[in-house]
């Protein structure tokens, strides 16, 4: 009985703090919710929302001409709050709008997206991501006409989260250039990163409350701190020369299995960059822009450093081009080391000039021993003085620093004075180098190599970059007009002369250097190289070129990378009407009076103004709606002379009204001066025709 009292005892005491612990959970509950509810649900508002970043659009980096190399686009997350439609709408338009979904996703059926956002609907969810695809901002805009979506945010409870993603419209062209973004947005390397201050803008800031999920939504836009858009910044590269200069350079490396190739264009007067391409062999065999060692690789120069060398035994009035110099069996000892000539047995005794344009070791060493051995500092000084070897402060980050040793250099040794002279133990970027070369070309003023010339807001420039003067005169009229004659001479009669031609010259320097790999001179292993500018008589453009290590058995700076400045060369001389007279006979139908001029047009008028004048005339088989003239004995041929291939026609010789009508009918402006028919055309044929670009007929 005792035991049975016992336990009726404990289950009593248990049911008593049961029934305590019950009522007062239930007393908790009415105080949260009926005493301190406004204060706990204050708490809850104010931690559910917070200020957080909307990030600033990034600014465009454009092509001179306008030409578009990178560009944020704007693409969208869809998202939904279903609780802020009212029900007749969410009721009346709901199937209406699921079926747009699926129709425009083409993941799921209608009534799939039907039954997600109408449970998200019961269960008050405030967000609700629709699709993770993202959409772009036409896709937007046609979305915002779609039931339900067409009231809003606020009424229809559409949600579009932005964000960008950088593009660039040529892809692979000047990639390394123009740069790439990091993980976080922001510039990693080349423009996006050197002017990542006037690209990314200043974020602004919204006020976003937390939702199911831990997502954001906006809260209320009027609130909002908005953002600030980057600038735009507008570089001086030329599409079409880029284009031009990659693909030249592609083939090269390709051919020859080079490491690496290095390609820079630039305006001599100016010192725009107009083309800039390095590609670099990948794991895979192929070749992409992966580091710009223009700008950033230093190596010994090789024979483009006797340049150099000659500025400054002409400078110092120690040697005459006439001069003569015995570089005997092609070799010569200094100290422990010889210096040898790519001849088998040498040039004999040959003059200066001659030193230069076969590019002898052996000749250029001796001037520079013979008479700057007793003071190699006065060598020294008579270089850096031009500016060569001192870095640029060029705009992209990341130069090489150059290196042109001193006697008082901790690592000069007896040998030193020798081996720089033609190319040695130096230290400079193809940048660095091309500049020097550039001076030479414009009289003697070494200017600082630009590739951006604006920072714009939409089209208005708000800072201007045009080429600093890094030293006004390098050298004397007289060194530079001697300097001016050796470079042409290498063409001419030199190291260089498979890329001489008859319309145009070239004035260049070879250049081929032993690569250093791992403290030693591979002799089986070459940096080639060539520099100079063109038209020789008239320089408008500099480049340099350089292939390294390149495989097979032509492996010099003349074989694999002087063809190379000739094509990019050859490609600039057909496009540019300032170099040559564009009227030639091939392209003229006038013949001693015999014909009148009658060079270009349509076919249907120029065949019957020819047959009222009793000329004979006749289409080849290729001859389409627009034709060029060309005489054939007493005849006058028709040539197809358009297509429309999306390329800059040839207008040259056509009525205006011709001329016009082909020109606009592409996408381009056309700005004219003069009377008459076309005489010249800014942009040559061949080119892209990138709609709303300007291009200038002068008549005549």
């Amino acid at each position: 009985m005792n035991i049975k009292r016992s336990i009726l005892l404990r289950v009593r005491i248990a049911f008593l703090v049961a029934v305590l612990f019950v009522l007062a959970v239930v007393y908790k509950l009415v105080e949260v919710q009926m005493i301190d509810g406004d204060h706990w649900r204050e708490m809850a508002q104010q931690s559910s929302l917070d200020y957080r970043t909307i990030k600033a659009t990034r600014g465009n980096i454009y092509a001179d001409g306008g030409d578009l190399l990178a560009t944020s686009l704007p693409f969208y997350k869809l998202a939904f709050d279903p609780s802020l439609v009212d029900d007749k709408t969410f009721t009346s338009k709901i199937d209406s709008l699921s079926y747009l979904l699926s129709k425009f996703f083409r993941d799921h059926s209608s009534d799939y997206y039907k039954k997600k956002i109408s449970e998200a609907r019961q269960m008050k969810s405030r967000y609700l991501v629709l699709n993770r695809e993202l959409v772009n901002y036409q896709d937007r805009l046609e979305m915002l006409q779609w039931p339900i979506f067409r009231k809003g945010q606020m009424r229809g409870g559409v949600i579009f989260e932005k964000e960008d993603e950088r593009h660039r419209p040529f892809r692979r062209l000047a990639q390394r250039t123009v740069g790439s973004l990091d993980n976080e947005g922001r510039g990693l390397v080349g423009v996006e990163a050197s002017f990542e201050d006037y690209l990314a803008g200043k974020n602004g800031e919204g006020l976003f409350q937390r939702v199911a999920g831990g997502n954001w939504k906006p809260v209320n836009a009027s609130t909002d701190v908005r953002p600030i858009d980057g600038y735009d910044v507008h570089t001086t590269i030329d599409i079409n020369l880029q284009d031009v200069a990659q693909n030249a350079l592609l083939r090269a490396v390709s051919t020859y299995e080079a490491e690496y190739g290095v390609v820079v264009l630039m305006e001599v007067k100016t010192g725009e960059i107009k083309a800039i391409s390095n590609l670099e062999r990948t794991s895979s065999g192929g070749y992409a822009e992966l580091y710009n060692h223009a700008v950033g690789t230093n190596n010994d120069p090789g024979s483009t450093f006797k340049l150099a060398s000659m500025l400054a035994l002409l400078e110092a009035g120690k040697v005459d081009l006439t001069d003569t110099v015995d570089t005997g069996e092609g070799t010569i000892e200094f100290f422990d080391r010889t210096l040898t000539d790519v001849k088998n047995g040498g040039y004999g005794k040959i003059t200066v000039q001659e030193v230069f344009e076969k590019s002898s070791n052996v000749g250029i060493a001796k001037l520079v021993v013979d008479h700057f051995g007793d003071d190699p500092q006065e060598y020294v000084d008579l270089i850096k003085r031009t500016g060569y070897g001192k870095p640029l402060g060029f705009q992209l980050l990341g130069e090489g620093e150059p290196l042109i040793k001193g006697p008082d250099d901790p690592e000069w040794y007896g040998t030193t004075l020798p081996w720089m002279s033609v190319g040695y133990e130096t230290n400079l970027t193809p940048l660095q180098t091309l500049a020097f070369y550039n001076a030479v070309a414009n009289d003697g003023k070494m200017i600082q190599p630009i590739l951006i010339k604006s920072i714009n807001r939409a089209n208005k420039p708000v800072e201007t970059f045009k080429a600093k003067v890094l030293n006004k005169k390098i050298a004397s009229d007289e060194t530079l007009e001697k300097l001016r004659l050796m470079l042409e001479g290498v063409v001419e009669r030199g190291t260089a002369k498979n890329v001489r031609n008859e319309h145009y010259k070239i004035a260049g320097k070879t250049g081929t250097a032993q690569r250093l790999v791992n403290g030693r001179y591979m002799t089986q292993s070459y940096y080639a190289s060539f520099a100079g500018y063109f038209p020789a008589e008239d320089p408008l453009y500099s480049c340099i070129v350089v292939i390294d290590n390149p495989k097979g058995w032509n492996r010099y700076g003349g074989d694999v990378s002087a063809p190379v400045f000739k094509e990019i060369a050859d490609m600039i001389y057909a496009q540019n009407l300032e170099i040559h007279d564009s009227f030639t006979p091939e392209y003229t139908a006038a013949n001693n009076g015999t014909f009148p001029v009658i060079r270009a047009g349509r076919l249907e008028e120029l065949n019957e103004l020819c047959n009222l004048l009793g000329i004979s005339n006749h289409p080849n088989q290729e001859a389409g709606e627009w034709v060029r003239s060309s005489v054939n004995n007493n005849a006058i041929t028709w040539r197809k002379n358009h297509e429309d291939t999306g390329l800059v026609p040839d207008v040259e010789g056509m009525t205006l009204r011709d001329a016009i009508y082909i020109l606009e009918n592409i996408g381009l402006k056309v700005s004219i001066s003069g009377n008459g028919r076309v005489k010249r055309q800014s942009l040559g044929p061949g080119v892209r025709a990138s709609k709303g670009r300007t291009i200038e007929l002068e008549l005549g």
